[in-house]
């Protein structure tokens, strides 16, 4: 048994987070809370999540955690981001469970995002 704390997809999200950043013009949803920063952003079109960016502060669990959920959005639909829910991160992630409470952190803002782009829906409408 490792003693290592991380999974190999954790480190690999970590090393490599291919969705950081910000886009111009997006909207965005921001959270802070057990010691955990995130802005997440959307560029949605067309009822689909074209791009999504992240924001992030916090241990490599978060990291690989804000990058997963940007990777796995882009081209779904936008009405998803209101179903997410973190268990099924937290198990592919292997995320312990002391550390709930920062991937729920996660759970709000990915939620919150999604009715930022249902609102910002309805205007365009």
């Amino acid at each position: 048994m490792s003693n290592d704390p991380y999974s190999a997809r954790v480190r690999e999200l970590f090393d490599a987070p291919a969705h950081a950043g910000c886009l111009g013009g997006e909207l965005c949803a921001k959270v802070e809370d057990q010691g955990v920063r995130i802005c997440l952003c959307a560029e949605p079109e067309g009822g689909e999540i074209r791009r999504m960016r992240f924001l992030a502060w916090g241990c490599p669990h978060v990291i690989a955690a804000a990058e997963a959920v940007c990777a796995y959005y882009e081209g779904r639909s936008s009405a998803e981001l209101l179903d997410f829910s973190a268990l099924d991160l937290m198990q592919s992630l292997s995320v312990p469970v002391e550390k709930t409470g920062r991937i729920l952190v996660i759970e709000d803002a990915v939620r919150t995002l999604g009715g930022i782009v249902r609102d910002a829906s309805n205007l365009d409408n």
